[in-house]
């Protein structure tokens, strides 16, 4: 709840309340309980709320109505077919990570030393990476010196991982020429698949920053001074005349407000001592940047808004990774999916009281990080194969990250009901491009912090995005279709190819359990894509690609001359007292009022994506879900603001 009271003054504020200023607000205020803090977090309180703390049900988040989601709309784009899409935001204590998949994936060693910035190269962030996490396994293959195991989030395989799954999929990657890995969360493996962890705890409750890092502390007599301002927006930072932050002006979020007439949201200014702290995702932190000053002249002056700072880097940079999601039918039993639980046939009520392990599971036990062959990079043709060769083949850069999830995403009621009287199950293979080289951006239309900003994500507007996927597409058909489980595709969720095409879907009941043999699923031969088949796979993608919940750059961390917003220690060029150390992701949607026909969009024109992670300071993309890499941010946050206080985190 707030414990914010009017005419309190604090030392340090934080604007927004996600995964990176969680971290940070607890770390500080271990290290020093005298320390007054502040998070406003433009959303609610998720403390104990089943809905957040159950992993199976993390699809409910994404529903168009939704109270712990704010939507943002970008402008039509000529290179996704016309479409518009719509940014969600984490609109929750917690942002993103108390919302997402929970897929635990950790980028490479290569993407941070490609930020060329000093303190943040791989080997200098290593001790964050372990220090955020407690990692469980038996594995006596995993590599313990990269991990962490005394940290406040849990990593593990849930309560309902199920090898007999894992051990089909992963026979189907050795057949095709895959490796298979103990662990590809050790900054450096790729080119293969392994078993995946999550950010669920034993005890099956997911591991979101507010719970693990602000909740023990608000519930202890030990941390007075950690305070919260729930359900506001920061609307601008204010300076004084040697430009140094000591306030940041605030409104209700207007879902928060009853609606009338005389009901306006009334502004107000909280002061800060010592330090402001911009965290409120990749969208919004560069919009407060420019309400309050510091951005691109000529925007700003358009505006009405004085120049605090000319840093017209402020809002540029805007990167994601493009995410697409395949369907199949299978041969898997109802307890091994959960599209009993999406789709209303178990009762989520009952399946709660019964502590069901299907709620502690993500539905995510198998995934990959991928590359071609230098074959397979020069078939994409010569423009990609020479951006392969300088960004990739001497590296340990993916190509792109995949995973199969044991559900259906997407509006189960158009779907057939059973087959024989018994239900259906299907699986969604997800995967999208690692390093796109796409850009966009987001900028403010006026001051007033209702009104949304024009948005540009960027998608496929560089030609060698779509290559990537189309190679992605290739491969993860093929490595299912040499699965047991696999009982062909569901065609509503693929590209349209004509009937006499050899890469026509598979329709139809398949032998269950085929291949009693890896050189029986080695056997099957790949399928042949004419160049028609190309075309359609293209324009399949341009129809339905969307984010992966992975917006960033924004408010990068680079020199100032080459479009820089905040230096290695997260100041803010220009200025005094202010850092940006926001965490954002984002998840696909679409208009649908379902459950899940809101996440995957194949079934709207519209398409909606979900950010929730903002990791807008990152110069370059990661290999990876980012949720890890935000939550690094968080604990590297903490460690340079501790150390400019004099204290230790």
């Amino acid at each position: 709840m707030t414990t914010h009271k009017d005419g309190m003054e604090y030392d340090i504020i934080f604007a927004g309340g996600g995964a990176a200023a969680c971290v940070a607000a607890g770390r500080l205020a271990r290290a020093d309980p005298t320390l007054s803090l502040l998070v406003v977090e433009g959303g609610k309180n998720n403390l104990n709320d089943p809905m957040v703390t159950t992993p199976a049900i993390y699809p409910s988040h994404l529903i168009p109505d939704s109270q712990n989601a704010i939507f943002y709309s970008s402008e039509k784009s000529e290179h996704l077919r016309g479409r518009q899409a719509v940014v969600v935001t984490g609109g929750a204590l917690g942002g993103g990570s108390s919302i997402n998949f929970m897929m635990y994936t950790r980028g490479q060693s290569c993407d941070y030393d490609s930020w060329q910035t000093e303190g943040w190269d791989f080997k200098s962030l290593l001790p964050y990476f372990k220090k955020l996490e407690t990692f469980h396994s038996e594995d006596v293959a995993l590599d313990e010196s990269v991990h962490g195991f005394e940290g406040p989030i849990n990593v593990s395989r849930g309560t309902h991982a199920l090898k007999d799954q894992e051990n089909d999929v992963l026979a189907a990657a050795t057949a095709h020429g895959e490796k298979i890995f103990a662990d590809m969360n050790d900054f450096k493996s790729v080119g293969g698949f392994a078993r995946w962890y999550s950010y669920v705890g034993l005890d099956g409750k997911r591991q979101d920053a507010a719970h693990r890092y602000i909740h023990p502390l608000m519930a202890s007599t030990e941390y007075p001074n950690l305070h919260l301002l729930l359900q506001t927006k920061v609307v601008r930072v204010i300076f004084d005349t040697s430009k140094a932050a000591h306030a940041v002006e605030i409104v209700p979020t207007p879902s928060s407000e009853p609606v009338l007439p005389l009901n306006q949201g009334a502004v107000k200014t909280i002061s800060a001592r010592k330090l402001v702290i911009l965290s409120s995702g990749a969208l919004a932190s560069a919009s407060i940047l420019e309400r309050s000053g510091i951005g691109a002249p000529t925007l700003l002056n358009s505006l009405g808004i004085s120049l605090t700072v000319d840093l017209p880097g402020v809002g540029e940079n805007y990167q994601d990774h493009n995410c697409m999601m395949y369907p199949y039918l299978t041969s898997l039993e109802p307890n091994e999916t959960l599209d009993g639980l999406l789709s209303g046939r178990l009762d989520f009520s009952q399946a709660l009281a019964d502590r069901n392990p299907l709620l502690g599971w993500n539905g995510l036990d198998v995934a990959g990080k991928l590359r071609p062959t230098t074959a397979e990079a020069e078939a994409l043709g010569p423009e990609f194969y020479k951006l392969w060769k300088h960004d990739f083949e001497h590296s340990e850069r993916p190509l792109v990250v995949t995973a199969l999830i044991d559900s259906f995403l997407g509006d189960h009621s158009c779907l057939p009901v059973s087959r024989a009287g018994e239900p259906l199950q299907y699986a969604t293979f997800g995967l999208f491009s690692c390093y796109p080289y796409s850009r966009g951006s987001v900028h403010i239309v006026s001051a007033d912090v209702k009104d949304q900003p024009r948005f540009v994500n960027g998608f496929l507007s560089h030609p060698a995005d779509i290559k990537m996927l189309l190679w992605a597409y290739k491969k993860h058909r093929e490595i299912y279709r040499r699965t047991n489980q696999y009982q062909g595709e569901l065609a509503l969720g693929h590209p349209v190819f004509s009937k006499d095409s050899k890469a026509a879907l598979r329709d139809g009941t398949i032998e269950k359990d085929r291949f009693k043999s890896l050189e029986e699923r080695r056997a099957v031969k790949d399928i042949e894509y004419s160049a028609e088949d190309d075309v359609a796979i293209e324009e399949h993608i341009r129809e339905l690609v969307g984010t992966t919940w992975h917006s960033m750059g924004t408010c990068k961390m680079a020199p100032r001359d080459k479009g820089g917003v905040v230096d290695k220690d997260l100041n803010v060029y220009g200025v005094k007292k202010l850092k940006v150390a926001g965490m954002s992701t984002s998840l696909s949607c679409t208009t649908q009022d379902s459950l899940m026909g809101v996440l995957n969009p194949i079934y709207g024109t519209q398409l909606l994506i979900f950010t929730s992670l903002d990791l807008s300071i990152c110069p370059e993309n990661v290999g990876s879900n980012t949720n890890n890499t935000a939550l690094m941010i968080g604990e590297k946050a903490a460690a340079i603001i501790a150390q400019e206080l004099g204290l230790e985190v």
